[in-house]
C-alpha cells in the first residue's frame, strides 16, 4: 500500500509539473480513485477510533481508523482517517458517508491526500517570522 502511495504522489508531482490538460487530469483521477485512505472532517468531539472504526466496518475491511487529537490537551481535533484494505472498498464508503450523520454531526468524506513536505526554514515556524513591535522603521513608537 504504501507503494502505491508513493506511485501516486511521484505521478502527482511529474503531472503537476507539466501544463493542466483533459490527459492529465483524467489520470490524477485514476490516481484518486486507486486510494484506499479516506480523510473525515466534520467529527464530533465524542468520537473516538473505535467508534470510526465501527461506522465504516460495513463497506469493508478497515484496516485502521484513527481520529486525530491535539497532543497538548488529547482532545480530539475533529478528523481523522480511514484505511481500507481495498480501493472498491474506499470508495463505496465514501459514496455512502460523505455528508451523513455520526455521533450527531455532518460528516465531510474525501480521498486522503499526502500532506506536503514541512520545510524548517524560511516560513518562521510559527515563532518570530516578522519583525514584530521592535520599532523598526516607526521612529521607535
Amino acid at each position: 500500500m504504501a507503494f502505491y502511495n508513493k506511485v501516486g504522489t511521484i505521478l502527482k508531482q511529474n503531472i503537476s509539473a507539466g501544463s493542466a490538460s483533459n490527459g492529465q487530469s483524467s489520470i490524477l483521477n485514476a490516481i484518486r480513485c486507486m486510494s484506499t485512505k479516506l480523510f473525515v472532517g466534520g467529527l464530533s468531539y465524542g468520537t473516538d477510533d473505535q467508534s470510526l472504526r465501527d461506522a465504516f466496518c460495513s463497506f469493508g475491511d478497515v484496516v485502521d481508523a484513527k481520529v486525530i487529537t491535539d497532543r497538548d490537551t488529547g482532545r480530539s481535533r475533529g478528523f481523522g482517517f480511514v484505511n481500507f484494505s481495498s480501493d472498491d472498498s474506499a470508495s463505496s464508503a465514501l459514496s455512502a458517508m460523505d455528508g451523513q450523520q455520526l455521533n450527531g454531526r455532518n460528516i465531510r468524506v474525501g480521498f486522503a491526500q499526502e500532506r506536503a513536505p514541512r520545510s524548517s526554514f524560511g516560513n518562521g515556524g510559527g515563532y518570530g517570522g516578522g519583525l514584530g513591535n521592535s520599532g523598526a522603521g516607526n521612529d521607535g513608537f
